[in-house]
């Protein structure tokens, strides 16, 4: 007879399944995101790509503090 999970291995379980489907969306979004990089489709400035990657790198470090028990949350706006 197969034994229950604990409530420790029940929340183990639950947070690989959100993590990896979350972390997933983000690669794909970051792809999607690369395609913007396409000068024929599109115009911008290097001033605009190190806002972007400015963003791209506070938001990781702020969710990163999140998991060190500590940061916040902003969005991101190019302007």
């Amino acid at each position: 007879m197969e034994k229950a999970p604990t409530n420790k291995e029940a929340k183990r379980t639950r947070f690989v399944k959100i993590v990896e489907r979350r972390v997933n969306a983000i690669l794909d979004n970051l792809d999607s995101l690369g395609k913007c990089s396409n000068k024929k489709n599109y115009e911008y400035s290097e001033t605009d790509v190190k806002k972007v990657f400015r963003g791209i790198d506070k938001k990781t470090k702020e969710v990163k503090a999140l998991f060190n028990g500590r940061g916040s949350t902003k969005k991101f706006s190019l302007e």
